[in-house]
């Protein structure tokens, strides 16, 4: 197996929705919105997916990924804790903070149990304080020597399709309806990807009120799906 095939079965492995950190319990505000009338259709869950991955994660998320898979990649464990304090203090509330500190220990246990994971790599992460789920996916991709544009065109995916998933829950949308909004969605991600390699800190934004919103109010729901 040559080196090119074994970094994409590991990247794979990383986009699956069958990789054991939750992700398939959170909805991101996803539900709330529903609720409260703002979602209720294709086209709408469409809107509002696609606004989160272009205003949220594609100018945040993914371009801190970036600096952490460089930084994992130079072993330079005071910039990880940087990026992941960042990340942290970003999150718009507490069911999102909570939500990425308890990803990232999934997937950390996870690397441990694996038996054949860096040792190094496995000790620059008991350095860092509430790893958050980015800090410790992106250690994963970089010690499987997956290259950056690739890894972030992977974690931009598998959000969306966790996010469609969800959709087609609480919408709720047909089988058909979250295929259309994938594959219209799914072509904007190899741009944000490659912009997130260059985008400096200064033109990095997170504003998202609605989302905010969004996320704050799900805890106040009745009933819900989704722990966020």
């Amino acid at each position: 197996m040559s080196d090119a095939t074994r970094a994409l079965a590991r990247l794979l492995q990383l986009a699956s929705p069958a990789l054991p950190v939750g992700a398939f319990s959170y909805s991101q505000g996803l539900e709330w919105a529903v609720e409260a009338g703002t979602v209720s259709d294709e086209p709408s869950a469409r809107v509002w997916i696609g606004d989160c991955l272009e205003f949220n994660l594609g100018r945040f998320e993914a371009p801190l990924l970036s600096r952490l898979l460089e930084a994992w990649q130079g072993e330079d464990a005071p910039a990880v804790a940087t990026w992941n304090e960042l990340y942290l203090a970003g999150r718009e509330a507490a069911e999102l903070r909570a939500e990425t500190v308890q990803m990232g220990h999934s997937m950390l246990r996870l690397l441990r149990e694996l038996g054949d994971f860096p040792p190094q790599i496995l000790a620059g992460l008991a350095l860092v304080h509430e790893p958050c789920f980015p800090a410790v996916w992106s250690a994963a991709a970089a010690a499987w020597r997956i290259p950056h544009e690739d890894a972030i065109t992977a974690y931009l995916w598998a959000w969306l399709e966790n996010q469609t998933i969800a959709a087609l829950k609480v919408v709720p949308l047909g089988q058909s309806a979250g295929q259309r909004i994938v594959l219209e969605l799914g072509a904007r991600v190899p741009a944000l990807a490659q912009r997130a390699l260059t985008l400096g800190p200064e033109a990095w934004s997170n504003l998202a009120p609605g989302f905010g919103i969004a996320c704050s109010r799900h805890e106040t729901q009745y009933s819900r799906l989704f722990r966020s």
